[in-house]
């Protein structure tokens, strides 16, 4: 990975690049600083389509889970139409991210938003109430931003923490492969047992799906340590082809793979039915719900799509090598600006709220470093859009053990870098890597960490070290941990 670069004081986009760093050679690589950033064209492409593949498989699943609940009036949103939204949100808010923010962060339907969606808001409001409080959080997302109250609280972030927010989702990345390949397992509650995941089916790896995973695993790892280039984009394509043939000789059911089995359809397309968007209703939630519980709504889906991009954005840059040495972004009101548009537009269009993805460190590990990435990745989603039945045929197993190689990237470059023999900061750090991946949320993990900086500084008297933004955003924590009572005291759980 490129050594994050320095500054002199001034933005270093703004300077020009060191004497041994690339000539710019044409428009894209000038507007992209593809030369400036130790990058090349061919690393953006291999880039923009692994993080394409290990995120493709939002365009099954938010269907799924906007598609499984219904509204306060029992009605259902149409899968076909969820389908074109999710895709269609993730190509346009990718590709917005990528030509303004100039980053290799991928944007799609956000998972923890997406169920806070269907579970709490729809069942008190319309579908088009519910997707019109997404809208209202993105447009505060988008306010706070302007006034810079977004960058400053990312700036007051300490270095420590930073590096702990980038581990912690390399963790929580490399967690949701393992589960998602079926490696690991929630246990079943009617076991009544205290560990909660467990190796495969009953403590032990069946199927061939999982040996598909393994044997990714395995071939990725190997191709890295042989210095390959594009290890994760080959082993992706090469398990995949490897699924399709074990798919078809084992004669397999599909439902063995997963959301998804390695198989071709009986057609490449599918017409797109754009019959969603636009159907989002401002604030017709306040009438339904109530004024109190409305911006209890607002606020919820807000702080998850405040803190999950934040710690997603911080974590891929950081990892891609982007930060200055103070650890902040250049133009990083522009990303953050691209980000608030995204959630906006995912309500606009009914696909819930689109956020920054993890993921998108498969593609930094490919070497993507620009929003030229980004671009591949946008392209790719539009061609989905036609082409949906197409990019199912890559199961879980062949683009999952990217995710879990890139975990341990992102976790092999930061471990380091911080101090643990100060508490104030190790603490706060152990607590948002380990509470990330073990509570299935970056927000949780952050909200901790914050939290128990905050404390640790006061506590041995240096409560002057914390920087204001910090302050306001662990009252705010305080306030999104204690919502339960909070609810019940105002008569509203």
């Amino acid at each position: 990975m490129p050594p994050a670069r320095k500054t002199g004081g001034t933005d270093p986009e703004d300077r020009p690049p060191p004497a041994t760093a690339a000539p710019v050679s044409s428009p894209l690589d000038a507007y992209f600083r593809i030369s400036r950033r130790g990058s090349s064209v061919t690393q953006e492409l291999r880039g923009g389509l692994a993080t394409f593949f290990a995120m493709a498989y939002i365009i099954v699943l938010n269907p799924i889970i906007l598609g499984s609940a219904t509204d306060k009036h029992g009605r259902e949103l149409d899968h076909g139409e969820l389908v074109t939204a999710t895709v269609l949100v993730a190509a346009v808010t990718t590709l917005l991210m990528g030509v303004i923010g100039n980053v290799p962060v991928a944007c799609a339907a956000g998972l923890g938003i997406n169920a806070v969606v269907s579970l709490q808001l729809a069942p008190e409001m319309s579908w088009a109430d519910a997707m019109g409080m997404v809208v209202l959080a993105g447009l505060v997302i988008m306010l706070l931003v302007a006034t810079g109250l977004r960058e400053r609280v990312m700036s007051a972030i300490p270095d420590g923490l930073r590096k702990a927010i980038a581990i912690g989702i390399g963790l929580f990345i490399a967690l949701v492969g393992l589960v998602d390949a079926g490696f690991v397992t929630r246990t079943p509650d009617s076991a009544h047992t205290t560990v909660p995941l467990g190796l495969g089916v009953g403590g032990h790896l069946k199927g061939w799906p999982v040996l598909v995973f393994v044997l990714g695993l395995a071939l990725t790892f190997v191709l890295l340590a042989r210095h390959f280039r594009g290890a994760i984009l080959v082993s992706i394509v090469t398990m995949t082809l490897a699924a399709m043939i074990i798919h078809a000789v084992g004669d397999l059911p599909a439902e063995a793979w997963g959301l998804t089995a390695p198989e071709v359809p009986d057609s490449l397309v599918e017409a797109p039915d754009f019959g969603l968007l636009g159907e989002a209703s401002l604030f017709g939630g306040f009438r339904e719900a109530g004024i109190l519980t409305g911006c209890l709504f607002v606020f919820t889906v807000l702080l998850s799509g405040f803190f999950d991009a934040m710690g997603t954005i911080l974590g891929v840059t950081e990892e891609a090598g982007l930060l200055d040495e103070h650890g902040r972004l250049p133009e990083m009101n522009r990303v953050l600006m691209a980000d608030g548009a995204a959630v906006a537009l995912g309500g606009a269009s009914s696909a819930s709220a689109s956020t920054a993805f993890a993921e998108s460190t498969a593609g930094v590990g490919e070497g993507a470093r620009t929003g030229l990435a980004n671009v591949v990745t946008g392209a790719l989603f539009l061609l989905a859009l036609v082409c949906t039945p197409l990019v199912t045929i890559v199961p879980a197993q062949a683009a999952t053990p990217a995710l879990v190689v890139v975990g341990f990237l992102i976790l092999a470059s930061n471990i380091g870098s911080i101090d643990w023999s100060d508490l104030t900061i190790a603490v706060p750090a152990f607590l948002t890597i380990t509470l990330m991946p073990f509570t299935y949320s970056i927000t949780v993990g952050i909200g901790m960490g914050f939290l128990a900086h905050v404390l640790l500084r006061t506590a041995v008297g240096r409560p002057g070290s914390v920087r204001p933004a910090l302050w306001v955003t662990s009252a705010v924590f305080v306030v999104f941990f204690a919502l339960d009572p909070i609810e019940r005291w105002l008569g509203l759980g």
